[in-house]
């Protein structure tokens, strides 16, 4: 997951909201208790001043009633607990706690707000005092009042909660806009990966850059250049194949030609005789790799847009390829058969095409025992055309099925051949856009079933 592009981008954006969210959560809450904090004195203050103004005096004595709005003001949902005192500065106490945490106010005209404690629970106070004259006496009044905190805290929470759920639910929100947009946005980028993924081995085509992000580019551009480096250097082995095929043609014939020059002597000794004839053998093996070689670069070079161009019919091929070995498979004393639609109609290149039924008959042919059956069908439906090569022969192990496309595997060593007839079909199968299958006949439980599947023109 650390090396996910979408959950990088995600911390990128996480850390600094969870930053933000922190800090004006923080500020928030102070200002939330700072707003409790003066509702809180506020209320403190007004109850003392109501209790201050009802100290009067009486017969030269200060006395106090203490008035119901004066406790009333603190009614709340969270049953907060109210206390006071009323004390004169000799220490005289004229109504309210005896045991209450007041300070000494002396010098102090102003309200004076403090914590304490009373009867082990925490409670804000304030500390009021009223100078009361009579007959040019003065007498400092304190009058404290204290609450403890539940409604205050409430007040903090009511205060502080709403705003830092609005700011995760926007944190959230961002989060799961992010999600969305990196999903969209990264889509060209799917495509690119899926376009690669989908892509031929052999095809080396530049990437398409459309709808494609501008910080992207130069990643789609460098991989472009790679493939047109790669492009060059498998033109270039092509070519080298090709030409060293055709190198390799020349000098091959003419050898078989004096080959066959030498051998038409009969003055020469029966030993010299067996060896020219395993020369020729060697020679004709030669020629026939690299033919085959020559037709494999062929077939690895060919592009579907150049076999579009032309219209074959397959059926007309195959009857041309079965004639062409007839010879061959009766030296072989091989039953060649053939069951073809009069018409069937594809798009590609007649002469690929023609190599293609040539290698797949040929291979069936070879590997095929004497007295055996090689029947080649071409039927057609309403979408595609049908080749299908059925031989008797031993079969293919289900091993080796896997490999026998492979250039020059060979699925038994002891028959002749180069190994890459199938691989040449297999090329030229997915230059036409076209499927080949390999498997096993059921009933009799011997030989192999091969079969090419194009779209039928119609």
């Amino acid at each position: 997951m650390t090396n996910s592009l979408r959950v990088r981008l995600l911390w990128w954006l996480l850390v600094p909201l969870a930053i933000y969210v922190f800090v004006t959560g923080k500020a928030a809450y102070d200002n939330a208790r700072h707003t409790a904090d003066l509702v809180q004195e506020n209320t403190l203050l007004a109850s003392a001043r109501m209790i201050a103004g009802e100290v009067e005096w009486s017969d030269g004595r200060l006395l106090v009633d203490i008035p119901p709005a004066a406790l009333e003001v603190f009614a709340s949902p969270q049953g907060d607990q109210v206390f006071y005192n009323v004390s004169v500065d000799d220490g005289r106490l004229l109504a309210g706690v005896p045991d209450f945490p007041t300070r000494d106010a002396a010098g102090h005209d102003a309200p004076d707000y403090y914590d304490a404690d009373l009867h082990g629970k925490p409670i804000r106070a304030v500390g009021f005092v009223r100078q009361m004259y009579d007959n040019g006496a003065i007498r400092r009044v304190l009058v404290s009042v204290g609450k403890t905190q539940a409604s205050r805290d409430a007040m903090v929470r009511e205060l502080w909660r709403p705003q830092l759920v609005r700011q995760i639910e926007m944190v959230l929100l961002a989060v799961a806009l992010a999600c969305i947009g990196l999903t969209f946005e990264l889509r060209p980028l799917l495509k690119v990966k899926k376009e690669v993924m989908d892509r031929d081995p052999m095809q080396l085509e530049p990437l398409r850059v459309e709808r494609l992000h501008t910080e992207l580019r130069p990643i789609v551009d460098a991989i472009n250049q790679c493939i047109a480096r790669l492009g060059l250097q498998v033109a270039a082995q092509r070519r080298f194949i090709a030409d060293a095929a055709h190198q390799l043609r020349t000098p091959l014939t003419l050898l078989e030609t004096q080959l066959q020059f030498a051998r038409q002597h009969r003055a020469m000794e029966p030993s010299l005789n067996e060896t020219l004839a395993a020369m020729q053998r060697s020679n004709r093996s030669m020629v026939g790799l690299t033919n085959k070689l020559l037709l494999l670069a062929q077939a690895e070079a060919a592009d579907y847009a150049q076999l579009a161009r032309q219209k074959v019919d397959l059926a007309a091929i195959a009857q041309d390829v079965i004639e062409d070995l007839a010879m061959f498979a009766q030296k072989r004393e091989i039953d060649l058969g053939a069951e073809l639609v009069e018409s069937a109609w594809i798009i590609g290149h007649e002469g690929l095409l023609s190599a293609l039924v040539y290698n797949v008959v040929e291979n069936a042919i070879r590997y095929t025992q004497p007295g055996g059956h090689v029947t080649v069908a071409v039927m057609r439906d309403a979408q595609r055309v049908t080749l299908t090569v059925i031989d008797d022969g031993p079969g293919i192990p289900a091993e080796a099925r896997s490999r026998v496309f492979e250039p020059f595997y060979r699925a038994s060593a002891d028959t002749e051949g180069t190994g890459l007839g199938l691989a040449i079909a297999k090329e030229i199968v997915q230059a036409h856009r076209g499927q080949i299958v390999l498997a096993q006949r059921e009933h009799p439980d011997r030989g192999v079933v091969v079969t090419v599947r194009f779209t039928h023109l119609s």
